[in-house]
């Protein structure tokens, strides 16, 4: 049986999008809490954590928030649902704010937020990671301890979820056209 133990975490409306083939494509950059404070792609597979707290509305294009938008919450949920996982199809440095602007279509990310990457730790380079998302067949609730807390990108769960039957969100075909486009453009 296939199985994954590790998570990503990113915004839950971001992994939303992802798991419905609206979105491609994660945005991370070094120096929060990261090995040797670089940001390090340490798995090609990996489940997919929701987080709440820091999503902003304000940092996502109205395209892509959902009717009535999200509410903002101070505190993550004792509850996670983990309802998919990613594979990194290409790790892409963006070398420049014009080039991430082209791929407009291919993330949610409003210019508050590229401003935001782009100006936090301007030394430390920007990463693209296209990723296919895949989603479980069913969703998987898993107590939100104090061991996955923290502001880091990678949580270690303490049990393997079961991936088996869980459907792309995006053929095959689509994505690799979407890596020969990012290619093109940081080229």
């Amino acid at each position: 049986m296939d199985k994954l133990s590790v998570a990503l975490k990113e915004w839950d409306i971001v992994i939303s999008a992802m798991l419905a083939g609206t979105q491609v494509v994660v945005l991370r950059k070094g120096g929060i809490l990261e090995a040797e404070n670089e940001f390090e792609l340490e798995h090609r597979r990996f489940l997919f954590y929701p987080t709440f707290v820091h999503q902003d509305a304000k940092m996502v294009r109205a395209g892509f928030l959902p009717a009535g938008g999200f509410a903002s919450v101070r505190e993550e949920p004792e509850t996670i649902e983990i309802r998919g996982y990613g594979e990194v199809a290409k790790i892409f440095e963006v070398r420049s704010r014009g080039a991430l602007e082209e791929l407009e279509d291919l993330h949610m990310w409003g210019p508050a937020m590229l401003d935001m990457r782009f100006g936090y730790r301007p030394e430390k380079p920007l990463y693209l990671v296209v990723v296919r998302a895949f989603r479980l067949p069913a969703a998987v609730r898993i107590k939100n301890t104090m061991a996955y807390a923290g502001c880091n990108s990678w949580v270690p769960l303490e049990e393997e979820v079961s991936v088996e039957g869980s459907v792309a969100a995006v053929e095959e075909g689509r994505l690799r056209g979407i890596v020969e486009r990012v290619e093109r453009t940081f080229g």
